[in-house]
């Protein structure tokens, strides 16, 4: 394992800047002295006053520069790419959520698709050292072989967010055949920590939670088989992303593509998750928090476990993701009383 550091000299183009993971990303690169330009359409999927607060942070950086815009705008992306010649790009802007896209269908077509197909083409005619993408753990579908492998079966996805992101992996493998652009996949399992998606579970349990709301578990009750979920804290996220972006695979059978798994090899039960927040937030109100909680059905395109392996990330990069979910949720749970002013 022989993997290179950050090259600051290079120019970062991170899409879904103001999002959860994007914003974490950029903050780290913007640090650590890099250049970086970030994309987003400030969308109001959920609360967009955090965007806002996350971009806040970022503004007052001389090495930062964002644009409102959106990657599904062909044109735009090609005058981005012409003006600002970047050498990484790290596309995380998408449509993300399982259940919204049995609901809206349409913008996961918009953003993810098409939006994706505008980043693999700007990457072909403005060639960069290295295109790294968002894909995610719902490729796996209800594969019952745990833990997940990247060389696992993964053409039978259960939900409409599921196929873009499997397609994304395909899209992004024949650009790297037909165009040698080195592109690397990341397949996400349930990111979480402070400033995140407000229509994660935990996010929204401790909405209800704060607004005197019962909660919906989507296990029937069933605690013998209740779901797992292997929840992966955002600096650890982050963490892996870094690693990988001076690092663009080398080509196997003259493909530079590459796809790794990002999660903590450590799945959790669902309800013992939850007994972790109510503990954590407790600590944070400075009062015992129990969840009033509604068992209902499992949801469609819901998978009963996610549970990744993380060898291949490991063997390239030498980085494992090890945070546990009573540190991780404790910092959540320390922002969120902050955030929302709760006490």
């Amino acid at each position: 394992m022989n993997y290179k550091s950050l090259n600051r000299n290079k120019t970062y183009l991170v899409t879904g800047a103001a999002g959860f993971i994007g914003f974490f990303l950029s903050r780290k690169l913007v640090e650590e002295g890099c250049r970086v330009i970030g994309i987003d359409n400030m969308n109001d999927y959920y609360d967009v006053n955090l965007k806002h607060s996350r971009l806040k942070q970022l503004e007052h950086a001389e090495n930062f520069t964002f644009i409102k815009g959106d990657i599904s705008d062909k044109a735009m992306i090609t005058e981005l790419f012409e003006e600002y010649k970047p050498n990484i790009v790290v596309n995380l802007a998408a449509q993300a959520g399982v259940r919204y896209s049995i609901e809206n269908p349409d913008v996961y077509i918009q953003s993810n698709i098409i939006g994706f197909y505008n980043i693999l083409e700007a990457c072909r005619h403005h060639p960069v050292d290295h295109l790294v993408y968002a894909s995610s753990s719902s490729v796996y579908g209800a594969n019952k072989k745990v833990p997940f492998e990247e060389k696992d079966f993964v053409d039978t996805p259960v939900s409409l967010y599921a196929s873009t992101k499997k397609s994304n992996e395909l899209m992004a493998h024949t650009y790297s055949h037909l165009y040698q652009i080195p592109a690397t996949g990341l397949r996400f399992f349930t990111v979480y920590g402070p400033m995140g998606r407000p229509d994660m579970a935990y996010f929204g349990f401790t909405d209800k939670y704060v607004a005197g709301e019962p909660i919906k578990i989507f296990n029937n009750g069933d605690f013998e088989h209740d779901l797992y979920r292997d929840f992966t804290y955002i600096d650890d996220i982050v963490e892996g992303i870094e690693r990988l972006l001076s690092n663009p695979p080398v080509g196997e059978q003259d493909v530079p593509h590459k796809v790794y798994n990002i999660g903590n090899s450590n799945p959790e039960k669902l309800m013992v998750f939850l007994e972790t927040l109510e503990r954590c937030l407790g600590n944070a109100l400075g009062r015992e928090v129990v969840f009033e909680k509604v068992y209902e059905p499992i949801k469609p395109g819901d998978v009963p476990a996610t549970f990744a392996s993380t060898e291949l990330l490991q063997k390239a990069v030498g980085f494992r993701p090890e945070t546990s979910i009573d540190e991780g949720l404790r910092k959540f749970a320390d922002w969120y009383v902050e955030y929302y002013q709760c006490k």
